[in-house]
């Protein structure tokens, strides 16, 4: 590992067979199998089991680790709104919340902006641990090709204490027609970019949130 990793990384977790490692999309078998990402920065075993995903055959899986130099406070609360993606989400057009009051199980209907291989997406809150920082959805419908899209983000403090890690896992079906290598780039762009985007919009919060400060203080 460099000295100095990017802050954005991308993570295939490998699995170590006989014939030696390789990428999650060569070791399903027709059973499928259980699998759990290890990013390269330390993750509290509390946090890390939500990014064990149940990967059926046909299925890609894989996650992306980025570094925000923002309390993870500050990360969270843009990252819990389930019906504000759009804060940071670039390729989100609006979002609507369609059933539900913010609670697991609340369904939102989300636009994509156009240019993209899809329109809308119907979205359902899986999991919201406010202690633990983990928010996960799962796409229930729409007009896309993300069949049985699941992901899971997870929050946690850097190790030097000036930051957050934010780990975000995936899974979901290959399109006919498509790799499994295909799938895995496609999404793993969007999600980087997300990610990027949390970034910015986290560390423009704290900045804004520093200078109020200086003003009252000054």
């Amino acid at each position: 590992m460099p000295p100095n990793p990017p802050k954005s990384s991308l993570l295939l977790h490998r699995i170590n067979h006989t014939t030696g490692g390789a990428t999650v999309a060569n070791c399903l078998d027709h059973r499928g199998e259980t699998h759990l990402v290890k990013p390269f920065a330390t993750v509290p075993d509390a946090v890390a089991r939500y990014h064990a995903h149940r990967v059926s055959p046909n299925q890609c899986y894989s996650a992306v680790v980025q570094e925000i130099t923002a309390s993870v406070a500050t990360v969270w609360s843009v990252v819990r709104r389930f019906d504000n993606p759009q804060a940071y989400k670039h390729f989100v057009k609006s979002c609507h919340v369609i059933g539900g009051d913010g609670e697991v199980g609340t369904l939102r209907e989300v636009h994509v902006i156009s240019g993209l291989p899809a329109a809308r997406s119907t979205e359902r809150l899986e999991i919201l641990d406010e202690e633990r920082h983990v928010i996960s959805f799962s796409v229930v419908g729409g007009d896309h090709r993300l069949a049985n899209y699941r992901s899971v983000t997870t929050l946690h403090a850097a190790r030097d204490g000036a930051g957050t890690v934010v780990v975000e896992s995936y899974v979901v079906d290959v399109p006919p027609g498509n790799t499994q290598d295909d799938t895995r780039v496609f999404v793993d762009t969007i999600v980087r970019c997300n990610l990027q985007s949390l970034a910015q919009t986290a560390e423009n919060l704290t900045q804004g949130n520093n200078n109020n400060e200086d003003k009252c203080c000054s």
